[in-house]
């Protein structure tokens, strides 16, 4: 590895930023090195600081020409022995960039827009009259979930457009940011019509596998349920097995919708080829065990600010 000095000489002939030793003595006269020689007075003599040159010329290079490769972090000066050395490190921008990138991972929208992944609960979700209820369930909810992950969730029900999706979103994005939490936000009619597509002989991950992982997520939001066209098995063996599994072990499970329960159970009475009214019933136990209903009112938002 070629030393730091030459490093920075060619650096410097390459940039033509200027003379080497003037530029050394801006680098030792630079704001930031002052204050750290001035802080560590007691500890660093003038012999310290000429073996040191070539770091601290590095650190004000990267200040005020920063190197692409080094993008996302910052120099720092530190003692290292009888050498004031330089370390870098992750930059505010860089640490909140890294961790909306996990918190990204953490959150897997199924047949839903990305754009979901940048609502932010506290920032853009609109506070009004109308969803002052509903905010403040969601933040007790929240506050419930911290302390013990068994939570019953809610069923939003609604009129087309009026923010369920969004509002959910942004709780989405408020858990795997702020808990570490695995969420799943499920886009149900989507979802159901793409079964077969999906899951063919060739898919790397089996239906019974997917069911699996649903079931068993830190958080499940299911976005639109009762738009859906059901089969008696993507109704029993499918959506049944799911809220079974998350009923059995009393895992957070959100819904929105444009029907109330009442009108989802009989949703749920009508499949492709029957009519079933005990089948709807016991999949509603499951649905009123997972979640208390709330009507969302207001305005179309679909077109305005949320």
């Amino acid at each position: 590895m070629e030393p730091i000095g030459d490093v920075i000489k060619q650096i410097v002939k390459q940039r033509n930023l200027g003379d080497e030793k003037a530029l050394e003595n801006q680098a030792l006269h630079d704001p930031d090195v002052q204050a750290f020689l001035k802080q560590n007075a007691d500890k660093i003599d003038q012999k310290m600081v000429k073996n040191s040159i070539s770091n601290l010329y590095e650190f004000y290079m990267q200040k005020h020409h920063p190197n692409k490769v080094m993008a996302g972090y910052a120099p720092q000066l530190f003692l290292n022995g009888r050498v004031i050395d330089i370390r870098y490190a992750p930059t505010k921008a860089k640490i909140a960039q890294d961790r909306k990138k996990a918190a990204q991972r953490r959150l897997q929208l199924i047949d839903l827009p990305p754009r979901l992944h940048n609502i932010d609960l506290m920032e853009d979700v609109d506070v009004t009259d109308d969803r002052n209820k509903l905010l403040a369930l969601i933040y007790d909810f929240l506050n419930k979930f911290k302390k013990d992950p068994h939570q019953k969730g809610l069923y939003l029900s609604g009129e087309f457009g009026v923010g369920k999706t969004y509002i959910l979103a942004g709780l989405a994005n408020y858990v795997v940011t702020n808990m570490n939490k695995n969420v799943i936000f499920l886009h149900v009619p989507t979802f159901i019509a793409g079964l077969a597509s999906h899951f063919d002989d060739n898919s790397p991950i089996s239906l019974q596998e997917e069911i699996r992982r649903i079931s068993e997520c830190d958080l499940l939001i299911l976005d639109d349920i009762g738009a859906e066209s059901l089969s008696q098995w993507s109704r029993d063996d499918v959506l049944g097995v799911i809220l079974q599994a998350r009923m059995d072990n009393v895992l957070p499970t959100f819904f929105s919708s444009n029907l109330d329960m009442e009108a989802l159970q009989s949703h749920f009475e009508e499949t492709r080829n029957a009519t079933d009214p005990v089948k709807a019933r016991r999949l509603m136990q499951r649905v009123r065990f997972l979640a208390k209903e709330i009507v969302v009112p207001g305005p179309d938002r679909r077109n305005s600010l949320h």
